[in-house]
């Protein structure tokens, strides 16, 4: 059922698109990163395990898009690969103010967790002068956990005509606290410098989280703080 929904709200996406748009682009990108961080919160078990990541997007000249993306993970309840599809609308409301909205799902179609790990997400962002502001809500959220809300703003400064700095910072809401955490909420935090050298691009993030490994799946140390390396390419 699950596949079957995935698939009909990319064809719908893809054929509206296409029928209204002129155009459209395709493009690539796979990155490599010393640990893979989704909301703070490492992936790979807290070990120090690099990440392969890769996609691909369709972009229609109406706004309209789709795409796909994939990471390894590790999650000590099983999980092997994270694959996640998209779709959405992305444009300009006003001059210099832009809008996002977007349907996301996370599949892990290799876990061997006894509960359910995938989940979706509907999404929506305003961009302005470098700045970004966004939420996401997904009803059912990874591992059935429940009601789950992301608060997130985003900040680049241009250092210079070669380097950029990189902030983040984002509120977790749950409706209440479950077996991955001893807390319904928690704040995750990053800083970091980018730049393009060797036609790559390159990162450098410390990435924390305001809670403990006591209060994060117990014992393990994948929510301590830690500096995170990505090295990508666009396609």
């Amino acid at each position: 059922m699950k596949t079957k929904l995935i698939s009909a709200l990319f064809g719908v996406l893809l054929v509206s698109g296409a029928v209204t748009a002129q155009a459209a682009e395709v493009s690539g990108n796979v990155a490599l990163v010393s640990d893979y961080r989704f909301r703070g919160i490492s992936q790979n078990a807290g070990e120090l395990s690099p990440a392969i990541q890769g996609g691909f997007d369709v972009a229609f000249d109406n706004g309209v898009y789709a795409g796909t993306w994939a990471s390894n993970v590790n999650f000590s309840a099983g999980g092997a690969i994270e694959m996640d599809f998209y779709a959405g609308w992305a444009g300009a409301i006003t001059e210099g103010l832009d809008l996002d909205v977007s349907y996301l799902y996370y599949a892990y179609p290799k876990d061997g967790a006894g509960v359910d790990l995938d989940y979706w997400e509907l999404a929506a962002s305003l961009g302005f002068m470098g700045a970004t502001v966004g939420v996401n809500y997904a009803d059912d959220y990874f591992a059935e956990t429940g009601e789950f809300w992301y608060l997130y703003g985003d900040y680049s400064i241009p250092l210079g005509d070669a380097f950029s700095l990189d902030l983040h910072v984002g509120y977790n809401s749950f409706d209440e606290e479950s077996f991955l955490f001893q807390e319904d909420k928690y704040w995750d935090y990053s800083v970091g410098v980018s730049t393009s050298y060797f036609d790559l691009d390159w990162s450098l993030a410390y990435v924390g989280l305001d809670i403990g490994s006591k209060e994060c799946f117990g014992t393990k140390d994948i929510c301590d703080d830690t500096v995170v390396l990505s090295v990508s390419k666009s396609l």
